[in-house]
């Protein structure tokens, strides 16, 4: 009777995170991503065209990836899900991007049937808009969960292959994260840095 009931709730357990991977998988495919295309794919990265695009953001005073990752959702979520002077609700979008610098920015892309104009004042003065212009960047992916000793790494991966293609990049690296922190399958994170001047050989 007791392994009955341990299997009943094992399969109960189960069976919930299935449904919860299914949706996550949905709610993915149904989401606004930041438009780009690529022009360029190599074996260990992509050179892409990004489109211009309007940003909400918030500056973080830290540099380690778990931490701003945290304050900086809390506080860009809060706004979209209605802390704004008219509490109205802006869809999620994808990816959600930090900038890694020593004090890390956070940025949610604005869904394309929002203007500057017409976004709700954030309840917090320090949520910003940002409208980030039209330009090239180059992305390496990997999979899993992020932490800071994996960006580093790949930012390093990244800045290694482009020095051995003879590509000039600046020093504008993001992290770039797909997936919520409950799904499972198909994780996506890239680290991106702008490039300028880029021509195709």
């Amino acid at each position: 009777m007791k392994m009955k009931i341990i299997f009943i709730v094992v399969g109960v357990l189960f069976l919930v995170f299935v449904i919860i991977q299914v949706f996550a998988i949905r709610s993915q495919n149904g989401i606004e991503k930041y438009p780009y295309t690529i022009i360029k794919s190599h074996k260990n990265f992509e050179i892409r065209n990004y489109e211009a695009m309007l940003f909400t953001s918030v500056k973080l005073n830290s540099h380690d990836y778990k931490k701003a990752s945290s304050q900086g959702f809390s506080i860009l979520a809060g706004y979209i899900f209605g802390g704004n002077e008219t509490k109205d609700k802006i869809a999620m979008t994808s990816p959600v991007s930090i900038s890694l610098e020593d004090s890390m920015t956070m940025m949610f892309m604005v869904p394309k049937k929002f203007q500057k104009e017409n976004l709700p004042k954030p309840n917090q003065s320090n949520i910003k808009f940002n409208e980030e212009p039209a330009k090239t960047m180059i992305a390496i992916s990997f999979g899993g969960w992020a932490n800071s000793n994996k960006i580093e790494n790949y930012k390093n991966k990244l800045k290694a292959a482009l020095d051995a293609e003879g590509i000039y990049y600046t020093n504008k690296f993001y992290f770039f994260g797909y997936n919520a922190p409950f799904e499972v399958f198909n994780r996506r994170n890239e680290v991106i840095v702008e490039i300028d001047n880029y021509t195709i050989n």
